[in-house]
């Protein structure tokens, strides 16, 4: 059977149809489409599957699940968060093999988490999201892939923050005439083997890809706008022992896992900005710096001149020492210009290079798919976030009903695990998505004055740390409006107090209002 499908949906269907060139499928309608398939998208999904309670499907655009580890497969690259936080708390694992896990064993965690919980059957590849619409008449939202058309009373995004890579508008660009790749679509075919590479960017991929890459290239150029705070690493391997007791005894893991936890909290309170928490943290960066750089001038160019915790904090016991390499060069300032294969530096500098890799990170605060989302009244959420993302408990937006958005506006941490934050939020819809059965609601929407109480709070909380008075520029900011959209300025526990139980009295009082508007309207 297939669903009802109305004319304006008919007409986008067309639209896709010619584009394509090629009849589209119209699947069956399921109560839930779930955006993505990382961390958040299949943990929603798992929490679905174990109930069993709901059809649903996952829509990816690759061919294969991990999200952002996946597309970031760059040589070097790991989390900075310990693996057995960095995980999920339905789903220990045992066999982590070291503090930080690489990039391969995350992915592999997350397929093994795909195919044991059964949700390869709902998930499609090669399902992006075209354009996803509410229908009104319907009261379902109606998205479009170029596998077909899905329709579902409930969307779930869940493509985070870091799922669009982002490069710098530099003149001339276009003209570079060696190989030039952004670190999250690595391109294997290029053989960087006694060539003159630079690279760009001097953030938490950068100082994981630069010392990978100095081991192969004839010359290095970095180009660093601003100097990162760099803290020891304390990485090592899980023994075959440690692995064992992990595996007869569970309880060992979620201890180990709420230790990690609370140390992490301790250091959230750093980002207060209160001198004597921040100095103490930030002379364990420094001293880190001149224990492996002897070099005063190289020293000046890698210190940094914002207060610690304002960028984001990274781990390294290797990007520090790259730099005394004799092949090795550190620019300042950022690059200027390109022409041919000559990249010229704010600092004047000029370098001939073969290859360009740019570590310069993704769209986090302007989410590519704000513009292909419309809600209630046919506006797109890019439209809505024309001045800044925002969500009430970060994941629900007023004028687009049964909509919940995983790791959006506000769910980024500087201190904590991420994985911690999804599962708050999936906690949060899970709850939603029951009260709409018990209620028998085909709609939910939350108030626009609640959204706007919500985000009070959030911008009232994020004042004096340093995030915002810091005196860095980070993608953190939105520099639309000034205001931290993607971090939340408070401890990661808080954030499950506050938006992990799900409350009715907002979304009724949208109710409540529609009702009256209606009846007015009849009158």
């Amino acid at each position: 059977m297939k669903p009802n499908i109305s004319r304006s949906t008919k007409e986008h269907v067309a639209n896709m149809n010619t584009q394509n060139n090629s009849e589209q499928d119209v699947h069956e309608a399921v109560d839930v489409i779930i955006v993505g398939a990382g961390f958040g998208g299949l943990g929603m999904g798992t929490r679905l599957a174990r109930e069993g309670e709901k059809s649903f499907v996952i829509l990816e655009r690759a061919t294969e699940v991990g999200g952002t580890w996946r597309d970031n497969d760059y040589p070097g690259a790991a989390c900075d968060v310990p693996s057995h936080l960095y995980s999920y708390s339905f789903r220990l694992n045992p066999e982590w093999s070291r503090t930080f896990a690489p990039q391969a064993e995350i992915l592999g965690y997350l397929s093994d988490v795909a195919r044991e919980e059964g949700l390869l059957p709902h998930i499609h590849f090669g399902a992006e999201l075209i354009e996803a619409r509410w229908d009104v008449e319907l009261t379902r939202w109606v998205v479009l892939t170029p596998k077909g058309v899905f329709t579902a009373t409930n969307l779930v995004t869940a493509v985070g923050h870091l799922s669009e890579p982002k490069l710098p508008q530099i003149p001339g660009m276009e003209t570079f005439t060696g190989d030039m790749f952004h670190s999250a679509q690595w391109n294997r075919d290029v053989d960087l083997a006694g060539k003159r590479v630079g690279v760009v960017g001097s953030g938490a991929t950068a100082i994981q890809v630069v010392p990978e890459v100095a081991k192969e290239a004839s010359e290095l150029v970095v180009f660093q706008r601003s100097a990162p705070y760099v803290t020891p690493r304390p990485d090592r391997a899980y023994t075959d022992a440690e692995k064992g007791m992990y595996r007869r005894l569970p309880e060992t893991m979620e201890e180990v896992r709420s230790e990690m936890f609370w140390a992490n909290e301790d250091r959230y309170a750093q980002r207060r900005g209160t001198p004597s928490l921040v100095n103490p943290a930030a002379k364990v960066a420094i001293d880190h710096l001149h224990k492996q750089i002897q070099d005063p001038a190289l020293v000046a160019k890698l210190t940094p001149d914002y207060t610690f915790g304002c960028k984001r904090v990274l781990k390294s016991n290797d990007y520090y020492p790259t730099f005394n390499a004799d092949h090795v060069t550190l620019d300042v300032g950022g690059v200027e210009s390109i022409a041919n294969g000559i990249v010229r530096s704010h600092g004047g500098e000029s370098h001939e290079l073969d290859v360009l890799i740019f570590c310069t990170g993704f769209e986090a605060t302007d989410l590519p798919i704000a513009y292909r989302v419309f809600g209630n009244s046919g506006r797109s959420l890019s439209e809505q976030w024309a001045n800044g993302m925002q969500a009430f408990a970060t994941m629900a937006v007023t004028g687009f009903p049964n909509m919940w958005i995983l790791n959006g506006p506000n769910t980024g941490l500087g201190h904590n695990s991420a994985v911690y934050i999804a599962e708050s939020q999936i906690e949060y819809i899970d709850a939603a998505l029951k009260y709409m059965d018990t209620n028998q609601l085909a709609v939910l929407e939350i108030d626009g004055a609640a959204e706007e109480k919500f985000m009070d709070r959030v911008e009232r909380l994020a004042e004096g740390t340093v995030w915002l008075e810091g005196g860095c520029k980070s993608w953190y900011v939105d520099a639309r409006n000034g205001r931290l959209t993607t971090l939340w300025p408070d401890p990661a526990y808080s954030f499950r107090q506050e938006n992990g139980v799900f409350d009715p009295a907002p979304f009724e009082l949208a109710r409540r209002h529609t009702d009256a508007a209606a009846l007015s309207e009849v009158r």
